[in-house]
């Protein structure tokens, strides 16, 4: 198929997963306020220092309070990965390949711009939980659309990759947030407000029930990043993102499992296997943290070599 279609059927669902993402990252700090006494309400700052993107937003705020934060993160459409943003890059990415996906999903990327749209006109009459929760709702439609009404051809593979590798980072980056950064303070360790957090956590990752169904009936800090990293089964889990996302590679090489020809597959192989026998013991031992930012960065060259496997035009040479 054609690189540029490729390319944005790719990003369409990447942008996607981003503005549903962005959503749970706020919807995780919003929960977390509900139950922290008034004394330590202020903790929005970490939700920007995540971003990467905190010279751009000290320039045009300044002081991270929530009105802030929020108007960043949602409605700020001259910050490229704001949800407004996002639903208009895959509003345009879509667009560019009407010929490629199903008419539902068009019809659907153009209901969840238009939601976001019509409330970013006034955003002091929005009531943030509940846009927060359409926003998800609208990403889960749009892949419940995407998954019925599409070929599972290689256009819906590279769909995949691109919307299970942004879910993978995302997860990873909410569950920095928390264990570093997200606290109150060290003397909070072990106490009511420190799992009430982690429970925050899990419900914005939409984890708290498949938890608890595990067996898993308390709630600490090593069991909530082994199930949010380590889990095969959870569709949010950073190592069931990265196994579908392989899967959907090979199905496009069509490169036999167990064995790799493009430096692409290479670089997943080796990511997905660390995963495979890794124990949270041994991810702890090594600093969440540090660990966390080194999967980041792994990911990040996955995505690299995506790009230049695929996306990338090689130049015509003279004769």
């Amino acid at each position: 198929m054609l690189s540029r279609v490729a390319d944005a059927v790719y990003w369409l669902n990447r942008y996607i997963e981003r503005a549903e993402n962005i959503a749970r990252f706020v919807d995780v700090n919003l929960n977390m306020l509900l139950d922290l006494p008034t004394s330590l309400s202020s903790q929005w700052d970490p939700l920007v220092l995540t971003t990467g993107d905190l010279p751009f937003f000290q320039e045009h705020y300044g002081t991270a309070t929530a009105e802030n934060v929020i108007q960043f993160l949602t409605f700020d459409t001259s910050y490229p990965n704001s949800i407004i943003s996002c639903l208009r890059a895959a509003r345009e990415n879509a667009t560019s390949i009407r010929e490629v996906i199903s008419s539902e999903m068009w019809q659907q990327v153009n209901a969840f711009y238009t939601m976001v749209r019509e409330a970013a006109k006034a955003p002091d009459q929005v009531e943030t939980a509940s846009f927060l929760a359409q926003v998800k709702q609208a990403s889960h439609l749009f892949a419940g659309v995407m998954d019925s009404t599409m070929s599972h051809n290689e256009a819906w593979h590279f769909g995949q990759m691109g919307r299970l590798l942004e879910r993978a980072d995302k997860t990873s980056r909410i569950l920095d947030v928390k264990y570093y950064l997200l606290l109150p303070s060290v003397e909070d360790v072990g106490t009511p407000i420190d799992e009430l957090g982690w429970i925050a956590l899990l419900k914005s990752a939409s984890a708290y029930e498949m938890y608890r169904k595990r067996g898993s009936h308390r709630i600490t800090p090593a069991g909530v990043a082994e199930f949010l990293i380590l889990d095969a089964e959870f569709p949010r889990a950073i190592r069931f993102c990265l196994l579908q996302v392989e899967k959907s590679l090979y199905k496009i090489t069509g490169t036999p499992l167990g064995s790799w020809h493009q430096p692409v597959e290479r670089q997943l192989g080796r990511l997905r296997s660390q995963l495979d026998y890794l124990t949270i013991d041994e991810i702890i031992g090594q600093g969440m943290h540090e660990f966390l930012d080194h999967l980041q960065q792994q990911m990040n060259e996955v995505d690299t070599q995506i790009f230049q496997t695929f996306f990338t035009l090689e130049p015509v040479k003279a004769r």
